[in-house]
């Protein structure tokens, strides 16, 4: 049997009798079946519903269309949790089309967190497979605030199928990309201004669906007052419903709209028995009602008669099923039936809210329950309840949830609830609030404190068991407020004192200290501890069975081996973290997308691209919550590498704006920032000015102290002064950049942090290039390559253009290796731009790889107007021969076009 709050979402309503007919708006919306999404925004009262309704009845039954199916779905607040609100959509799709969606449904139910993307591609890809249009509508989408939902949203219209049509009907705008599908014509709106009645609808609602026989001049000045508001003219219809002055009514009807309909609801209500005004004021306090909730609220039977007639009379009550079974009240009547409760009666209102929430915890329905409860105040009833749930909320990852329920508790009963007020700490940590938490661990020792190690009364507790776990618990949150503080002395003392409170018995716990100890050291650049640390920390989470920390381990423990210069093990890490999800027997498990965006990096530094797009594929078919809370942004950081790789330099860029956007600050070092990623790509491409405003908001300067924690951000820096250097050669100091590099360098070498040894050799031997000091130019590159070589690097070389080819090709004439040829026939790969992010510019006669004679007279030649086949027979030598050449002289000149070479030429007395 369904259950009855999901029939009570999805209840497509029925068109109501003497509906206004609305062509206008009708024909707005038809526009939206050629558009992404249908928004329809205006405040509460302005008949959204209604119109959709209706376009959805005139669509189903026009002959000159083809057939159309609907699915409606009637959000409400509790559906900003993400799994609650795609399975509703999946359930929502399933009555037009019953048969897509099971797998996306059962990848929801069964793992937590919900893989909110691998599910949407389930969806969609069944979706794009259907014959029929479908219109989705997501009523009263305003009440959505979380921002995975509406992340899922934004993917899901992103990759929206033809045939599925999508409306949001809401009080406020949403978070969406609104502007661009604008923009693309992508969006179709119908606002207040389109949703208020005209003169010509007021009538017909007032004389026609209402009966009301107003004269002409009535119905003008009522529709004025109310400016088509719909609602305040279905209110003002019932009260004047019986009067014999309608003249003199309407003419008094007058004020703001506030005013006004607090003033007609009065008249509404005083006009109803003394029985049925209880009844509303009672019920008001119910999101969802039925016979049953009902009497337990009202002390009466009898309820669902109650509500059958209220339908009945048009008094605001909207059926939520088509069996009349669950009721609610339009919304604005609800508003202002509580706000008159409140005025009137405010000490019955705990009352209430109590006798609610014991049917509702009767009936197993604990969230609300709960969400009663804390409205009656009886705290200590939610409290408990709170407790008995907690184990299942950390379970599914609900911290959010945990958190909005604990933040109501009162201090008072926090104090006496050791359990709740550590819940609470953990809770705000995990969703990265840190505010009060260290007055909670002090609140919560104070309470254990008072009650003893081994209470025998369960008074301040349910489980005993994690009653006992709370101290190492408490260690534990404090090694992470003073992480966030950069205390690192103070972090592994903490971290320390947890593993001594819990000993070998808690493997969880240990887990958790092991990370944090890595992770203090992790921010001062010790590799080696912090990379020791995470192993154990991996150890004590696969002993514990929790298979997703352990991949969250192995994120941490690969980027580290990758800092350390190991890029190989890195890559073993997370197949050997694959190997162990794939034994699990939860299909879809947190953590395990991430594994394979650290093996699409490492594809990419090797420069198998088409390697890495299919880790990136498969990540991406796992779905962004399948993963940790950085892979979106990391997956987005990937790609940008293999874009960049292709040549679209734009579509990288853009997918590191999105990856900057969509970061989210936790707990691992902010050692390789977007924003400085994002800058060395521009100074790769000669984009000098965004990457100096980057520098200027970065705030790095070559006197900067150094510290791990910048060091990236300060090679970085390097890299946008060389290019500015090319640019405007007497812009930048370029000795001060060099003196810069070294100091980096000493720092790095010392750390054994061998990933940042590479990128500083590297941009030290481009450096040395630049200023003609070849010797030195050659040297870095050789250091950079002997720690390259083993790791299979490649990206890290070929990125840097033609001056690395030019570098490269006196490498190999030197010291021949495959490794260097690989990393030539990389840099003259097909469809590979020249990226020479610091083109050369040496001094007369300075050139590293001097031109041949035969290349000087090619260039001479380039500085006439002979073209390419005439250059040939000058030279009596093939076309094939002359481009040889021309390709050679540009290498060494450093430059990629005819202009270039004859001007670089001139420079160094070369014509």
């Amino acid at each position: 049997m369904s259950h009855p709050l999901i029939e009570t979402k999805l209840f497509l309503p029925s068109p109501r009798p003497g509906l206004v007919p609305r062509p206008r708006l009708r024909q707005r919306l038809d526009l939206g079946l050629g558009a992404k999404l249908m928004l329809v925004s205006a405040p509460a009262g302005f008949g959204k519903s209604t119109l959709l309704v209706d376009w959805l009845a005139s669509a189903a039954t026009r002959s000159d269309a083809a057939p159309l199916k609907a699915a409606w779905l009637a959000l409400d607040a509790a559906d900003n949790d993400p799994s609650r609100f795609w399975r509703y959509v999946v359930a929502a799709l399933r009555t037009a089309l019953p048969d897509i969606g099971e797998d996306a449904l059962a990848l929801l139910r069964d793992s937590q967190p919900p893989p909110v993307e691998m599910a949407l591609t389930s969806l969609l890809n069944e979706l794009a497979a259907t014959e029929t249009d479908t219109v989705l509508v997501l009523d009263d989408y305003h009440v959505i605030d979380a921002s995975a939902v509406h992340d899922g949203m934004a993917f899901l219209l992103a990759h929206l199928p033809a045939r599925l049509h999508l409306v949001l009907a809401t009080r406020s705008d949403p978070p969406l990309p609104l502007s661009r599908l604008r923009a693309r014509g992508d969006l179709v709106e119908v606002r207040a201004v389109d949703l208020r009645f005209t003169g010509e609808e007021a009538s017909s609602y007032l004389n026609g669906a209402m009966g009301l026989a107003l004269e002409p001049d009535d119905v003008h000045a009522l529709e004025g007052r109310t400016e088509g508001w719909i609602a305040a003219l279905q209110l003002a219809a019932l009260s004047m419903t019986g009067r014999e002055d309608v003249s003199g009514f309407i003419a008094g009807f007058t004020g703001d709209d506030r005013y006004v309909v607090d003033y007609l609801v009065e008249e509404v209500l005083q006009r109803l028995p003394a029985n049925v005004q209880d009844f509303l004021l009672r019920t008001s306090v119910l999101d969802r009602m039925n016979g049953s909730l009902c009497n337990a609220v009202t002390g009466q039977g009898g309820c669902r008669a109650v509500l059958e007639a209220l339908e009945r009379d048009n008094v605001f009550v909207i059926p939520l099923d088509d069996r009349r079974h669950w009721y609610r009240y339009h919304h604005l009547f609800a508003d202002v039936l509580r706000g008159r409760l409140l005025d009137e009666q405010p000490d019955l209102l705990p009352e209430l809210h109590q006798l609610a929430a014991r049917w509702h915890e009767a009936e197993g329905d604990v969230d609300d329950a709960i969400g009663h409860y804390l409205q009656g105040r009886d705290f200590a009833r939610a409290g408990g309840l709170m407790e008995t749930v907690m184990p299942a909320l950390r379970r599914d990852r609900r911290e959010a949830t945990m958190r909005g329920w604990l933040e109501v508790l009162p201090a008072e009963v926090l104090r006496v609830r050791p359990v709740l007020s550590n819940a609470l700490a953990g809770a705000r940590m995990s969703t990265g609030v840190f505010e009060g938490v260290e007055e909670l661990m002090d609140a919560t020792e104070r309470s254990m404190g008072a009650i003893g190690a081994e209470p025998s009364t369960s008074v301040h507790f349910v489980d005993g068991e994690e009653y006992r776990r709370l101290p190492g618990d408490i260690a534990v949150h404090r090694a992470g407020l003073a992480l966030v503080a950069g205390d690192v002395e103070q972090t592994v003392a903490h971290a320390r004192r947890a593993l001594d409170l819990v000993g070998d018995s808690d493997p969880v716990t240990r887990g958790a200290a092991f990370a944090l100890t890595g992770l203090a050291a992790w921010s001062t650049g010790d590799l080696d501890t912090a990379h020791a640390s995470y192993t154990g920390c991996l150890v004590e989470f696969e002993m514990a069975g929790h298979v997703s920390d352990v991949l969250g381990c192995s994120v941490a423990l690969g980027d580290l081996e990758v800092a350390q210069g190991r890029a190989r093990t890195a890559a073993r890490t997370y197949r050997s973290a694959l190997d162990l999800a794939d034994r699990h027997a939860t299909p879809v498990l947190r953590g395990r997308a991430d594994m394979h965006v650290g093996l699409a990096a490492r594809h990419l530094e090797t420069d198998d691209l088409a390697a890495a797009r299919h880790e990136l594929s498969r990540s991406h078919d796992l779905g962004e919550h399948a993963g940790l809370p950085q892979d979106a942004y990391r997956w987005r950081v990937v790609m940008a590498g293999v874009r960049e790789a292709e040549g679209d330099v734009d579509a990288a860029i853009d997918l590191l704006d999105e990856a900057e956007r969509l970061y989210v600050a936790d707990f691992l070092p902010r050692v390789r920032p977007v924003p400085a990623v994002r800058a060395r790509t521009w100074a790769r491409h000669r984009l000098v000015d965004p990457a100096l405003a980057w520098v200027d908001q970065a705030g790095v300067t070559l006197q900067d102290l150094l510290s791990y924690l910048r060091e990236f951000e300060h090679v970085t820096l390097a890299r946008v002064l060389l290019a500015e250097h090319a640019r405007r050669p007497g812009s930048v100091d370029i000795d001060a950049v060099l003196t810069f590099l070294d100091r980096l360098l000493r720092a790095a070498t010392e750390g054994r942090r061998g990933g940042s040894v590479i990128e500083i050799e590297v941009t030290r031997a481009l450096a040395f290039h630049r200023v003609g000091d070849h010797g030195k130019a050659l040297a870095s590159l050789d250091a950079a390559l002997a720690l390259a070589e083993p790791e299979g690097h490649v990206r890290a070389f070929v990125d840097e253009g033609t001056p690395m080819d030019a570098l490269l090709a006196v490498a190999a004439r030197r010291a021949p290796s495959a490794y260097v040829s690989r990393l030539r026939s990389a840099l003259a790969g097909p469809g590979r731009p020249d990226r020479a992010p610091v083109t050369t510019a040496p001094q007369p006669g300075a050139l590293i790889d001097p031109l041949s004679g035969r290349e000087r007279e090619v260039l001479r030649l380039l500085d006439t107007e002979l073209n390419g086949p005439e250059i040939a027979r000058e030279l009596v030598v093939s076309l094939n021969t002359v481009r040889t050449h021309t390709k050679n002289l540009y290498m060494k000149l450093g430059v990629t076009s005819r202009r270039a070479a004859v001007l670089r030429g001139r420079e160094l007395d070369l014509l």
